[in-house]
């Protein structure tokens, strides 16, 4: 009985590593243990990143809707504390979004914020 190898799953998966690898530079794209090293160094940073994504752009809006809501006299916390009360429930990628495309829509959730802070 012959000898049996692992010869076409291993061919398999090198290719799979080099194929992922194509476009680094040097030898990260040809040389099998520095091209795996380098593609798997980059899915760690892809499923890291995947979620530091969701992170980052929240700041961002928060730091987008504070900015709007200061220049019509709030804090961010008091204007969403305000929306709150008011029963505006809008997300803060919608509101950052009204607070750079439409300043005129932002102010008068603003005002309706005020308003229901007063009583």
């Amino acid at each position: 009985m012959p000898r049996s190898t692992h010869s076409v799953a291993r061919n398999k998966r090198k290719k799979k590593v080099l194929r992922h690898a194509k476009g680094y530079f040097g030898g990260r794209k040809n040389l099998y243990k520095t091209a795996k090293d380098a593609v798997e160094k980059g899915w760690e940073h892809a499923y890291r990143d995947r979620r530091k994504k969701k992170r980052n752009f929240r700041r961002l809006w928060i730091t987008r809707i504070n900015a709007a809501a200061r220049q019509n006299d709030l804090s961010y916390s008091r204007f969403m504390n305000g929306l709150r009360r008011a029963g505006v429930e809008l997300d803060r990628k919608a509101l950052a979004d009204l607070a750079v495309r439409s300043p005129d829509a932002f102010a008068s959730l603003a005002n309706r914020a005020k308003s229901a802070l007063s009583n």
